[in-house]
């Protein structure tokens, strides 16, 4: 048996109101779409099989089992230098990685897929909220350019949020899962931070409401 899921991840955020129109393009590199046309869901097959990196979800979790998880990027602990204290996220837009401060000279490192051209942005920011398996509503710059889109959709394994969200300051951004794993480390977002599900279920229990996140182009 197979499940499927939509295509609509790369819509998980939006530019912010100064950003570049995504009519630059004449192809949507997500949907492989004209981009004046209305959005129409691909879906594509997912194998029943759980992968290994499941094994550090909530175990309680019932959607744990099914979500997609797997990167060719691992999670590994690495030297760092970098002028920012324990507890602090550095996301790197141009590495496409995410830095999480270990303090003494080391920091985890993730793989993130980051905003494609014209979606990038830089900052620093906190994590204002966080939600686990959270819904999804397209903000208002996302409608008017796509107004075809879904107003609200639940969380779940369909949900281009994924499996966990850290909303940032008072921005339209999030660091949060996905339902394309394959995507990270690719620049096709809409300007949030994404990740497999596993590494963000694991950024999520180190991050507090108030942690700082540094994005540098």
């Amino acid at each position: 048996m197979r499940r499927f899921a939509p295509a609509l991840i790369g819509f998980a955020c939006a530019a912010a109101a100064w950003a570049s129109p995504a009519l630059a393009y004449e192809i949507d590199p997500l949907t492989r779409q004209p981009l004046n046309d209305a959005l129409t869901v691909r879906v594509r097959p997912q194998a029943v099989a759980v992968p290994t990196a499941n094994a550090s979800l909530n175990a309680a979790d019932p959607l744990a089992s099914t979500v997609p998880q797997m990167s060719a990027i691992p999670r590994e602990t690495v030297a760092y230098g970098g002028p920012y204290g324990a507890g602090t996220i550095v996301v790197s837009t141009s590495e496409r990685r995410l830095y999480y401060v270990l303090g003494g000279g080391q920091a985890l490192r993730y793989g993130v897929g980051v905003g494609r051209p014209g979606f990038t942005w830089g900052g620093v920011q906190t994590i204002t909220m966080k939600r686990e398996w959270p819904d999804w509503r397209p903000p208002a710059q996302m409608l008017r350019r796509r107004p075809d889109l879904p107003r609200y959709m639940k969380g779940g394994i369909e949900n281009p949020l994924g499996a966990r969200a850290m909303y940032l300051g008072g921005t339209i951004y999030r660091i949060h899962g996905s339902n394309e794993p394959e995507s990270i480390g690719t620049a096709v977002s809409s300007g949030c931070i994404r990740m497999t599900n596993d590494d963000v279920t694991d950024l999520y229990t180190r991050a507090k409401v108030g942690t700082k996140v540094v994005v540098q182009r």
